[in-house]
């Protein structure tokens, strides 16, 4: 039976790879579902009482084709850069599996409709921030890569707008809650990427990505880049409590996790090896769900 079933196996995975495996590889599915977790989060946070179903599931649907066109289009105005990464050549376009006309018409297919998603069933604001996060991704965020190390910081607002989009589905205005989402999920950004910089610093020097890591040999700039933001992080965590949006709860598992994760980001910066920076990945991985699923948890009325 085991030799019955191993070439339907291989058959299985083989369609996977050529069909809907392909296009969730195309939206990136991972970070699509990080996207849609944090657009959540800051819906439920900025929903007054218990969420309305129907809304929320609006915000999440438009966010997600807008997420996934997104990063289809990305993939295509760097194919030929992944193509020099060994962690991105095995991608739909430079591995030959699609065509790139395909990608094109399927980002802007499913991003435009995500946009207009958002416009009528949720608000033309959340609409509007949607559209921003599209163009600055795809416009500002990705040519900067070959430019200049600034491009993690310009990217991080891209990454940061989705939690603002749920805060604008459910209140209508932006306000110091949305700002707050914002800040947050903006300083985390950057030392989780530079965890992922460091790690892959020669195959984003070998594609021609600008980043901190690859024009830092010694490591200085980039610990002391991502000890900083993480300072920053634990200092801006703590607004929603000072806001009035989550109770004490909240505080406390805010100081907790924020100064753990201050831990690992000092022996980063004291120790640039792989096994540190990869231990602050996994514990900024760790950091973001439980914040934002206790600021969630002990949201105030």
């Amino acid at each position: 039976m085991m030799k019955g079933s191993a070439p339907a196996l291989a058959t299985t995975q083989t369609a996977d790879k050529s069909g809907l495996g392909m296009y969730l590889e195309l939206a990136k599915a991972r970070l699509t579902a990080l996207v849609l977790f944090t657009t959540l989060a800051g819906f439920c946070v900025g929903s007054k009482g218990w969420p309305e179903f129907g809304l929320m599931t609006s915000i999440l649907i438009g966010t997600a084709l807008v997420a996934s066109g997104a990063a289809a289009l990305n993939q295509l105005i760097e194919k030929d850069y992944d193509s020099r990464m060994l962690r991105t050549e095995s991608r739909p376009l430079p591995s030959g599996r699609i065509q790139p006309e395909t990608v094109l018409v399927f980002g802007i297919g499913i991003a435009s409709v995500g946009l207009v998603w958002l416009a009528i069933g949720v608000n033309l604001l959340t609409s509007l921030l949607g559209a921003l996060t599209l163009l600055s991704y795809l416009f500002v965020y990705t040519p900067l890569k070959r430019v200049t190390t600034l491009n993690t910081t310009v990217g991080a607002i891209s990454g940061a707008l989705p939690p603002l989009m749920g805060w604008t589905a459910a209140r209508g205005e932006i306000g110091k809650g949305g700002l707050a989402l914002f800040a947050i999920l903006f300083l985390w950004q950057l030392p989780h990427f530079m965890s992922i910089a460091w790690m892959y610093k020669e195959e984003y020097a070998k594609a021609g990505f600008v980043m901190l890591p690859s024009v830092d040999p010694t490591g200085g700039r980039t610990g002391r880049f991502a000890l900083g933001n993480t300072v920053g992080l634990l200092i801006v965590s703590l607004t929603p409590y000072l806001f009035g949006l989550s109770g004490r709860f909240y505080l406390v598992s805010a100081m907790v996790l924020g100064l753990a994760f201050l831990v690992f980001a000092f022996r980063f910066c004291q120790d640039l090896s792989r096994s540190r920076a990869r231990q602050l990945f996994f514990m900024s991985i760790i950091y973001l769900p439980f914040l934002l699923a206790i600021m969630v948890i002990d949201k105030t009325s």
